[in-house]
Parts: structure tokens; C-alpha cells; sequence
């Protein structure tokens, strides 16, 4: 099943998750942070990393530099995500360097990301969607997809997969996954219509979708990106999955879905060194 663990990992006030198997490695800085050790104040308290939102954006950048500081990493190596809930991965590239921070994106509708160059900082965003980390050991290469259910039915986990192979010759033997805190089983009631989506493109929905009332059911989405990899032919012993539910834990996480809509965003963060 493979490791089933991050860790909690707490710096500076600030709390974040690691992936034992990828700090293994050596190859990689990484952290998914937490809603635990910034300056935003409520609703987004308080490590909102979230730019589009009404927080004060002078709070999102002071957060910003809190988690560089932890991660060690500088502001100007960082390369933002433009999420849309699509399956589009963008190969960042040295052009790419500080893009949604200290300069304007040039691009739009970016869900996942891929880069082989050491010292770039790649970020995507989340309050209930799955992160899934992605780091190719032997070409050291690493990834971030952000999979809400449009992008787990549509198997963005897996097209990571296919992308890496193609451009960076990675063999899917080689590739560690974590999968994130998100929006667990326990608590993620979809309609009739998502059902049918995942029936659609998945052969085998049983572990994924548990009936609930006449036209509900209970989706897990750490299953079905599991089952994506699995199909690209991902090891399961090189998946770890957190098993941290967004809903429950809205202590330490933001969740969309909990807070209404009202809440900041956390990021799942990751550079070559």
C-alpha cells in the first residue's frame, strides 16, 4: 500500500507536512503547508497563500516570505500555478523564475507542473482539491498537479505521468507520488451526475464511490487518483498517501467546502536543489 504517512513538521510558528520517502532522496526542498503561522486575519487566518481572494495582498506576500524563510528558498525562484480544474501541465522552465510573485504570469489554465531545473520553486493551491507530488529519482525530475474531482475524473494524476515520460524519458518505476491532505471520503458528498463521470472513465469505481441516500454519494478522491497512477503503472509502494481529511481537520487546514466558501488557500510547494 505504501507508505500511508507525511509527517507534521513545525518551523518558526509555522506548521507544514512533509514526504519521508521524497526527503529520502536528498534530490528536493518540499513542504504542504498548513493554515497554521501567518498574518492573514479571519477568515483567511492565517498562512493564507492565496492571491485572489479578499485578503489584504500585502498579508499574502508577508505569508509568502514567511514560508521562503522556512523553506529556504528565494521569492524570485518561485513559479505559480494558474488553477482552472483543468488537466493542462505546464514544463517550467529558467524563463519561468518568479512568475505570479515578483512577476506577471504569462500563462493561463495551468492545473499541473513539471520541471527538471534545481532552484525552482513550484507552487499550486488547495482548500479541499488534492495535492499530488510527483519526483523522478533517477532523472530528477519534480511535479505538482492540483486534482479536484474534474481533474482526478479526468486523470491529470496520470497525464503527469504520461508528460514526464515524454519529455523527460522518466520510467514510471522511478517516480515517487505523494498524495496531499484534501477532502476525504468521510466527507465529500457528491450527486448522481459525478457518479456517473467516474463510471464513465474509471473500470473500477468500487473503492472510490460509496452509495449514500438515493442519488449521493461518497467519493475518494485519494482512491481515485491512486487507482490513475496505478493504471500509468506507478508502484504502489512509491504512493504515500496522507489520509488527512481538509473537512475534518479545519483546525490546521483551510476547507472550501466547511467554510463555505470563506477561507485561504495552502500550497503544495516543491524545488530540485
Amino acid at each position: 500500500m505504501g507508505n500511508n504517512k507525511f509527517i507534521l513538521n513545525e518551523k518558526n510558528g509555522v506548521k507544514y507536512y512533509t514526504i519521508p520517502s521524497f526527503d529520502e532522496t536528498g534530490l528536493i526542498k518540499h513542504m504542504f503547508t498548513t493554515r497554521i503561522g501567518g498574518v492573514s486575519p479571519k477568515p483567511y487566518d492565517s498562512l493564507n497563500l492565496g492571491f485572489n481572494l479578499e485578503d489584504e495582498k500585502e498579508n499574502v506576500l508577508k505569508n509568502y516570505k514567511i514560508v521562503s524563510d522556512v523553506m529556504e528558498v528565494s521569492l524570485d525562484s518561485c513559479v505559480l500555478s494558474d488553477q482552472t480544474h483543468g488537466t493542462n501541465i505546464r514544463i517550467v522552465t529558467k524563463e519561468d523564475a518568479g512568475k505570479g510573485i515578483v512577476r506577471q504570469k504569462d500563462y493561463k489554465s495551468v492545473d499541473g507542473l513539471l520541471t527538471d531545473i534545481p532552484g525552482l520553486t513550484i507552487f499550486t493551491f488547495y482548500a479541499d482539491c488534492v495535492p499530488i507530488f510527483y519526483l523522478d529519482k533517477v532523472k530528477k525530475v519534480v511535479g505538482l498537479a492540483h486534482g479536484g474531482w474534474r481533474g482526478t475524473v479526468e486523470k491529470i494524476a496520470g497525464k503527469m505521468i504520461d508528460k514526464m515520460i515524454k519529455v523527460y524519458g522518466s520510467r514510471p518505476e522511478d517516480i515517487l507520488i505523494g498524495i496531499g491532505p484534501s477532502i476525504g471520503p468521510c466527507c465529500y458528498e457528491v450527486s448522481e451526475d459525478v457518479f456517473k463521470r467516474f463510471n464513465e472513465n474509471f473500470t473500477n469505481t468500487r473503492n472510490m464511490l460509496k452509495k449514500r441516500g438515493s442519488s449521493r454519494w461518497m467519493l475518494n478522491l485519494w482512491e481515485a487518483n491512486r487507482e490513475a497512477l496505478k493504471e500509468k503503472g506507478i508502484k504502489s509502494r512509491n504512493i504515500t498517501i496522507s489520509n488527512l481529511c481538509t473537512s475534518c481537520n479545519n483546525d490546521i487546514f483551510y476547507s472550501y467546502r466547511k467554510e463555505k466558501g470563506k477561507t485561504g488557500r495552502m500550497a503544495a510547494i516543491i524545488q530540485l536543489v
